[in-house]
């Protein structure tokens, strides 16, 4: 016996899920597929689950190319684990994910890009404006990007088309930007919980390094995300506005790690038409996370940092 039902997803759009509740003498996968109505038929996507595919995972780190941020990430991020790059819109996550994929395709690895809510043509002006060579590694075919509505989009097509192209492209890296535009898909927020945590485990068997942005709400002071994965990514680095001498500056800090060590610290952040800066540890503040902080240095200091 199978049951067809139909949610709304936050855009209304009306999203078809299957149950196979009864199958005499064969095993199946139990829980909702996502589906889809397609010229010629219907096509369902099974539900993923991440623990039923064999291990792939070979170790090793991956660099930025920017010596400072692998720094404070205690050396760069590992293979087979998810990174989440949380902060307020305009920080830098998205250009910290490109910095990332850049490096690696120039290493001669695939990497596959899937955006929500910017367009290819904004994304390839961006990287050109800080120096990134995105246009001529996505013609040499070494970085896929896959552009998706999240209002025509199954939440469990999404998780197909990045198996399928992994499948297809041997892709060593992931990114998803954003995690804001994905939410949008899934009918309820648990949604989002229960198929991202299938995914990266996927991913993570697979020796796969997955980066996924998430913007939280408000510029300055106490930020709130739309809702909080930070429990099912293995790394997580925090971006935050703050004001000092008249002037909106950015900060960067590591707040998790799980496969070794990181820095403690907070530096400070920039991005420019060579790339992504990163600073010298910001020591003479406080509050910096608040997006209010307050100077404990000397003089001398006070002038260096302008």
């Amino acid at each position: 016996m199978i049951t067809i039902e139909q949610v709304l997803s936050d855009y209304g759009s009306q999203k078809r899920r299957i149950m196979v509740n009864k199958m005499r003498g064969l095993n199946f996968i139990g829980g909702y597929h996502d589906a889809a109505i397609v010229p010629g038929g219907m096509r369902v996507f099974p539900r993923l689950v991440g623990s039923a595919h064999k291990r792939a995972n070979p170790r090793g780190v991956v660099h930025s190319g920017v010596s400072q941020l692998d720094s404070l990430l205690g050396g760069g991020l590992d293979r087979g684990t998810s990174c989440l790059l949380l902060g307020p819109a305009g920080t830098g996550k998205s250009t910290i994910a490109l910095q990332f994929a850049v490096e690696a395709a120039n290493r001669g690895e695939h990497v596959l890009m899937c955006i929500f809510e910017e367009n290819l043509d904004t994304m390839l002006g961006r990287a050109a404006s800080v120096g990134m060579p995105l246009e001529k590694l996505i013609e040499a075919g070494k970085i896929t990007v896959l552009e998706i509505d999240p209002a025509e989009l199954a939440p469990g097509e999404f998780a197909n088309c990045v198996i399928e192209n992994i499948t297809k492209r041997g892709a060593r890296m992931v990114i998803v930007d954003s995690l804001n535009g994905y939410m949008q898909a899934m009918p309820h927020d648990n949604f989002l919980t229960i198929q991202l945590h299938e995914l990266l485990s996927y991913l993570n068997r697979r020796g796969i390094l997955t980066l996924m942005t998430v913007a939280q709400h408000g510029l300055i002071g106490q930020m709130q995300s739309p809702v909080d994965l930070t429990y099912l990514a293995d790394s997580v680095v925090l971006l935050r506005y703050f004001e000092q001498n008249g002037r909106i500056r950015k900060a960067i800090s590591v707040i998790k790690k799980r496969m070794g060590k990181h820095e403690d610290t907070l530096r400070e952040f920039k991005i420019d038409d060579k790339g992504i800066v990163v600073g010298e540890p910001l020591e003479q503040f406080r509050g910096v996370l608040s997006g209010t902080p307050t100077f404990h240095g000397t003089a001398e200091q006070m002038l260096k940092s302008r």
